[in-house]
C-alpha cells in the first residue's frame, strides 16, 4: 500500500522545507517563494501557495519539485504517513 500524503498548511510545509535551508523570499499574492543558495553559487527555487490546508495533487507537485534537490528519502517524512 502506497503511504498517504499528509495534510498540511503552507506555513507549516514551508517550516519544514526550512530545514532543509530553504528561506521565504518573496510573496506575491497568496503565494511564497523560497529560495536556498548552494555552495557552488546556484539557487534552488520551490513556489508554494500559501493556504491553510493544502490539496493533495498541490502538495505531490511540491514533493515532485522538492525531489529536483533534496533526496527524497529525506522529505518523505514531511510529505507523508508512514
Amino acid at each position: 500500500m502506497a503511504p498517504r500524503l499528509r495534510r498540511l498548511p503552507a506555513r507549516e510545509l514551508i517550516r519544514g522545507l526550512g530545514r532543509f535551508g530553504f528561506e521565504v523570499v518573496a510573496t506575491r499574492g497568496s503565494h511564497a517563494k523560497l529560495c536556498r543558495e548552494m555552495p557552488d553559487g546556484s539557487h534552488q527555487t520551490l513556489t508554494v501557495p500559501l493556504h491553510r490546508d493544502l490539496a493533495p495533487g498541490t502538495l505531490r507537485a511540491i514533493f515532485k519539485q522538492a525531489c529536483r534537490f533534496v533526496p527524497e528519502d529525506a522529505l518523505r517524512p514531511l510529505f507523508f504517513l508512514e
